[in-house]
């Protein structure tokens, strides 16, 4: 039930709904409202290689005409195993446009869960990346009975030789192909499973004949085809409420379960976001740099609105972002908050350096109205030490105060310097020329800097005072934290998980505005986000046009939209448990609004939760396998916007010290939980729980706890279910403590050898490759 009748929605003129529309019509209408030359950007070697939106309309429009060709029908389903590039979104959009339901797959996935989404999918055709992923899962496509295609994006110059090789063809029938110039594709390019099975592994036929082709191949089959009649035909065909996309997320019981998604789910969601962005340009005006995982949905949706925009997207990834960044200056760019805590940290860190202070005397102008003071020699004071370009600074103006003039006087003490604020200082202007030299910035000053904007609080205008030091700072520190973006930022998005307010707040006041949302795979992305002057620090927004938001009687954010999902495919359970009768989609997320109506998370219902990467945790299955140790009576995972799993555990104290006395060690409990042969022994617990899980979700550090969890102390629910809210409070200790930098929890911090010594009876774990993340 919902704790009041109140729903709330979009502030007036803040979006559209726009509904029946297909995804390929969004690049269409691009296409003829937008023409961009630069609308798809893939960084490369050689630099960054353009492809304009007709011409992505062109490779779309030839690639879902040959996928047509392969004997598939509308419905059908085909995965994408991709890098977040152009390829991706050729593959995307001409599979959507063929009317078949694409299934993208996150390159971190298991091998074991990607083999699990070809075969619960039934996937007729794998779009891959490159010959390096298709050579780690070639192996296990033994398993995936339905796959009759594979399809490599990037091959090779030697494409038809290594093809040969992976595929039962003989040489004098492939040199007929080889003439054959690609216009016509022999029908027995059978992959040859053994050619890459290891020595160890049984060498044996697959049943099935699965064909392999480049990507190049099918569009060139479907440019023979390619006619206006037959893309009408195929526009024709799809409907804004087919089935798109079936995008898998992690699942209580570890298994993935997939979330349905219709063309109109995405985008109407899309529209609905760029729309209720004030003062979004149309065409080249806006550049975006794209380097989250297109696999998501969120980068997923955001690509569709740029696309529909005309907008220009340069695709990076997550090793030359930030060298990006600085190369391409978006006005554009979509992140999740652990980049935004990196960069947050570096800039703290840089105020931490002492640097070594300019031996040069440096000479300062002073203008000022009605008087001029001559060039006089001048030495920095030892707060400004080291050095930092600030060549264009020029004229650095501020209107001095009571305040301006004592800060002056602490920052140019020099009895050299004579500097006259004549009869009315309050209103006189100070315009002082640093003349293209080094200005040394230190700890002083970056930290002077840091603590100004910490001041800062979005939503309310700063004091007189306040606002005329933010001037200065952003002069003198803040214009260089907005080059670390580019310097041309206009929209900073943030999403995936949640970001602190003081750093939310911190890079507002360095002109650097966040806009935070929030959403999820089962809403099509966003449901609430930020934006103009709906934006506040600590919330993730106001409604975005078409969404209902209402609180449940325990605090669950519930939602109704256009953009929410059909059901996890093939599991009508858990779908009537998602959604229910009402139509309201249960978040699993805690949340209360303020009472400016913005939209704040405050907590976890569920047990699944999402890392500061983005990525989904679902804690049950580890959980699961650690309790069935006899030397754990309870195990927590945490991690919520943190950067990785962590673990507390809760170990059973009686079985522990029965353990212990068996290897010799007999001691208090607080000493036996610090010793290095029971660290050891937890730690190869842990290791063996982690098999079979991404290595995003696996647990890095963990803690044990003396302390046993009961009805009584709060610990356990009436039901003896873990009451993660009362853990998270009473043990914020250790738990904030596994995640300091210099803290680790693993054995792997003693010497190896000595733990054997110590510790011969220890077990340790092998993980087999299947059941580890693919190597991306």
């Amino acid at each position: 039930m919902l704790s009041t009748n109140k729903t709330y929605r979009a502030p007036p003129n803040s979006g559209e709904v726009v509904l029946g529309r297909t995804l390929p019509s969004l690049l269409d209408e691009a296409c003829d409202r937008f023409p961009n030359p630069r609308a798809l950007n893939q960084f490369t070697e050689t630099g960054w290689q353009p492809l304009s939106n007709h011409e992505l309309r062109t490779a779309t429009a030839e690639l879902a005409l040959g996928l047509l060709g392969l004997q598939m029908k509308a419905g059908d389903r085909i995965a994408l195993l991709m890098h977040s590039d152009i390829n991706f979104c050729i593959a995307d959009m001409g599979s959507l446009l063929a009317g078949l339901v694409n299934v993208p797959i996150d390159l971190t996935q298991t091998i074991e869960h990607i083999i699990f989404i070809l075969q619960h999918t039934e996937a007729k055709a794998l779009f891959i990346s490159n010959l390096e992923l298709l050579s780690q899962i070639i192996p296990y496509l033994e398993n995936a009975t339905h796959l009759k295609t594979v399809i490599v994006a990037d091959v090779p110059i030697d494409w038809h030789q290594q093809r040969q090789q992976l595929t039962c063809q003989q040489s004098t029938e492939y040199e007929k192909t080889l003439n054959s110039d690609i216009q016509i594709i022999p029908d027995n390019l059978c992959l040859l499973l053994p050619t890459l099975h290891s020595s160890a592994q049984s060498v044996r036929d697959i049943p099935q004949c699965i064909q392999v082709f480049s990507l190049e191949e099918i569009r060139v089959q479907g440019q023979i085809k390619n006619s206006e009649a037959s893309i009408h035909e195929l526009n024709s065909k799809i409907i804004a409420d087919d089935l798109a996309t079936i995008i898998y997320i992690p699942g209580i019981t570890g298994e993935p379960q997939g979330v349905m998604l219709t063309h109109e789910n995405l985008s109407a969601n899309a529209l609905a976001m760029f729309t209720g962005i004030p003062d979004l340009a149309f065409g080249a005006q806006e550049v975006v740099l794209s380097f989250l995982p297109l696999t998501h949905v969120l980068a997923r949706v955001f690509v569709y609105g740029h696309i529909n925009y005309g907008h220009s997207i340069y695709f990076s990834n997550s090793n030359r972002v930030l060298k990006h960044l600085k190369e391409v200056k978006p006005t554009i760019f979509a992140t999740v908050p652990l980049l935004l805590e990196k960069v947050y940290s570096k800039f703290i860190e840089e105020g931490d350096k002492n640097k070594t202070r300019s031996k040069k005397e440096n000479e300062i102008r002073v203008n000022l109205p009605r008087r001029r003071i001559t060039i006089l020699p001048f030495k920095f004071p030892a707060m400004w030490s080291g050095k930092t370009p600030l060549d264009t600074l020029r004229e650095a103006s501020i209107q001095v105060s009571t305040t301006g003039r004592t800060l002056v006087k602490q920052w140019f003490p020099s009895r050299s310097t004579a500097v006259s604020f004549g009869r009315k200082p309050s209103t006189e202007l100070l315009a002082v020329s640093l003349r293209q030299f080094y200005l040394p910035l230190s700890q002083s000053m970056m930290n002077w800097a840091i603590k100004i904007a910490q001041k800062y609080e979005l939503g309310i205008t700063p004091q007189r005072q306040d606002a005329l030091m933010l001037k200065l700072a952003d002069r003198l520190i803040f214009s260089q934290w907005r080059s670390v973006f580019g310097g041309n930022i206009k929209y900073l998005l943030s999403g995936g998980a949640g970001l602190k307010a003081e750093i939310v707040n911190l890079f507002a006041a360095a002109g650097i505005k966040i806009l935070q949302g929030y959403g999820l795979t089962e809403t099509s992305s966003a449901v609430a986000c930020n934006r103009s002057q709906f934006n506040r620090a600590g919330t993730v927004g106001v409604p975005i046009a078409g969404v209902e938001i209402a609180i449940a009687e325990d605090g669950e954010i519930l939602t109704r939209s256009p953009y929410i999902t059909q059901g996890y495919y093939k599991n009508l359970e858990s779908t009537q448990q998602l959604i229910d009768a009402q139509g309201w989609l249960h978040t699993g997320d805690l949340g209360e609004f303020t009472s400016e109506c913005f939209l704040k998370i405050t907590g976890l219902k569920k047990s699944r939760f999402k890392l500061s990467t983005g990525k989904y945790v679902t804690s049950q299955p580890i959980e699961s396998k650690l309790k069935k140790s006899p030397l754990v009576a309870h195990a927590v995972t945490v991690g919520s916007e943190c950067k990785f799993c962590a673990m507390l555990i809760f170990p059973n104290l009686e079985n522990l010290h029965q353990q212990a006395l068996s290897i010799g060690i007999d001691l208090p409990i607080e000493d036996l939980l610090k010793h290095p042969c029971i660290i050891a022994l937890y730690q190869a617990l842990i290791d063996e729980a982690n098999c079979h899980l991404p290595h995003w979700s696996t647990v890095k550090r963990f803690q044990l706890i003396n302390a046993t969890l009961t009805i009584e102390n709060g610990l356990l629910t009436p039901t003896q279910e873990v009451n993660r809210a009362k853990i998270l409070e009473v043990f914020a200790q250790e738990i904030n403590s596994m995640y300091e930098e210099k803290r680790m929890q693993r054995h792997g911090d003693v010497n190896i050898g000595k733990i054997d010594e110590l510790c011969p009876a220890n077990p340790t774990f092998s993980c087999p490759a299947f059941a580890q993340s693919l190597n991306s």
